[in-house]
């Protein structure tokens, strides 16, 4: 794990599935619970997902509070 993927749990969609469109971050559970028994995506989507399991497993889920606050990382001035 690095900690740009911590920002990217509050950042990316799922792409595919039943929640397709929310958060990584926002996935429920059994539904992680689900993917490792299933076998998680290949590539970074998996990645993820497997990230958020493990935080959710163990009650971290409050450390991304503050990542969500947190306005988006990115270039331009708006000028």
């Amino acid at each position: 794990m690095n900690p740009e993927d911590l920002e990217l749990l509050v950042t990316r969609q799922m792409p595919f599935g039943k929640y397709k469109g929310r958060l990584i971050a926002d996935v429920p559970g059994n539904y992680l619970v689900w993917f490792a028994r299933e076998g998680f995506p290949k590539g970074e989507i998996g990645r993820l997902l497997a990230l958020m399991l493990e935080i959710d497993h163990n009650g971290l889920g409050p450390l991304l509070d503050p990542l969500r606050k947190r306005p988006p990382t990115g270039g331009g001035t708006g000028a």
